[in-house]
């Protein structure tokens, strides 16, 4: 937690994944982000993984640092507080439907002359306003359809999908981006805006930027399956005498060089330049050309040594590699978590369950980072938000919350 953004109120209407990402990191460099949600919770309230008490680990990290408003977003008055809210708030984060309640110009025609200009930032699916989520735009970008084994064929093969919804939180990051754009582009002009970023376009936007819509449009045909291999360049899984499994990548001389030393490959690398006549630390290229003859050697020698004594070779001579872990393992790494400053102490979580939580990936060496915040109970913050952003007197909130307009916190459900 920094306070770069301690004079920065956001509402968040939101679920799932990419729009919660956006909120989260706004809030984890201070900003308050005020989440509302249905009464009973929003569509990802009880998604899973589930603790045996019923609360989602999922809800709970992607709403850390944030406060809890619950309103009853099936009635007429509920929905009205929320458009309040995010006029009166003057910036919001959502993926409701543009022609939901909460629409830009519904939202926009109820602030009050003294509100900043509306700015909206919006995660839809595909431009053109069809559904999608991360695991559709994944199947229509074409990666997963280059993931596998080489030998599959293209024709045949099935799909391999990523199990990190990685477009979601590329989305959430991109998201809090344009958001700062805009509040910026705000500073300067007073002219507020409406961000829609379509989950579908930052896949398919991703794809071109990366070159790979160049790549197929100039080769004309689809990539090759590679398995493990990276592409263009050198790097694969191999796997040790004793039977672990470590990456190895070398995209630099420095790191090619410090490969081959730690592997005692200099005579058999020369051999082998010399019989198809390059210099593999000349690039990436001749490296990837003839992967698969590199491949052969390096397997040769990390199968007759254990995986501590390549360990130890890799590192001495500055190589750029990472033993494969378990994501149960890799929780439990001393180097990635415990020994990590990007990990606080468990805060107090509504699951009860406590847990290493993230600070901010950004790392601002001049100031103090904080501890991590926990997620709220859901309603925890509505009497205060209501109270402040609304003017409404206890009697007022009171007579909403026995209505059912408003919910309270539901630790004790």
């Amino acid at each position: 937690m920094y306070n770069l953004l301690s004079d920065l109120s956001i509402i968040e209407v939101s679920s799932f994944v990419a729009s919660p990402t956006a909120g989260l990191y706004c809030a984890q460099l201070g900003a308050e982000v005020i989440r509302v949600d249905h009464t009973a919770g929003g569509l990802d309230y009880d998604r899973y993984m589930l603790t045996k008490e019923g609360r989602s680990l999922s809800w709970e990290n992607l709403n850390r640092a944030k406060k809890s408003v619950a309103l009853d977003l099936r009635s007429g008055e509920g929905r009205e507080l929320c458009v309040e809210l995010a006029a009166r708030t003057g910036q919001m984060i959502t993926n409701l439907p543009e022609k939901s309640f909460l629409g830009h110009d519904t939202v926009k025609a109820k602030q009050p002359a003294e509100a900043p200009e509306l700015v909206s930032v919006r995660i839809m699916g595909w431009h053109d306003g069809r559904q999608a989520m991360d695991f559709t735009v994944n199947a229509a970008s074409g990666y997963p359809l280059m993931c596998g084994p080489e030998e599959w064929e293209m024709e045949t093969a099935p799909p391999v999908n990523q199990v990190l919804p990685a477009w979601d939180f590329i989305t959430g990051a991109y998201s809090a981006f344009a958001l700062m754009a805009a509040l910026r582009h705000r500073d300067a002009t007073g002219e507020g805006s409406e961000v829609r970023i379509p989950l579908g376009d930052v896949a398919i936007g991703t794809l071109a930027n990366s070159g790979t819509m160049a790549e197929m449009l100039y080769r004309k045909a689809d990539r090759e399956r590679l398995g493990n291999a990276i592409w263009g360049a050198f790097g694969r899984d191999f796997r040790s005498k004793d039977g672990k499994r470590f990456m190895v990548a070398a995209l630099t001389p420095k790191q090619w060089n410090g490969l081959v030393e730690a592997f005692g490959l200099e005579t058999p690398i020369a051999q082998l330049e010399a019989e198809v006549g390059v210099k593999f630390a000349d690039g990436d290229r001749p490296r990837f050309e003839h992967r698969h003859r590199l491949f052969d050697l390096f397997q040769r020698v990390a199968g007759s040594h254990d995986y501590e004594a390549l360990e130890a070779r890799m590192a001495a001579n500055g190589c750029t590699f990472e033993r494969y872990r378990t994501a149960h393992e890799a929780a439990n790494d001393p180097v990635l978590v415990a020994d990590n400053p990007l990990f606080g102490p468990s805060p107090a979580n509504p699951s009860g369950f406590e847990y290493p939580a993230t600070r901010s990936f950004a790392n601002l060496p001049a100031r103090e980072p904080g501890d991590p915040a926990p997620a709220p109970y859901l309603g925890q913050h509505s009497e205060e938000v209501l109270a402040e952003r609304l003017g409404l007197s206890s009697g007022a909130i009171g007579k909403l919350v026995d209505a059912g307009t408003v919910a309270l916190s539901d630790k004790d459900r």
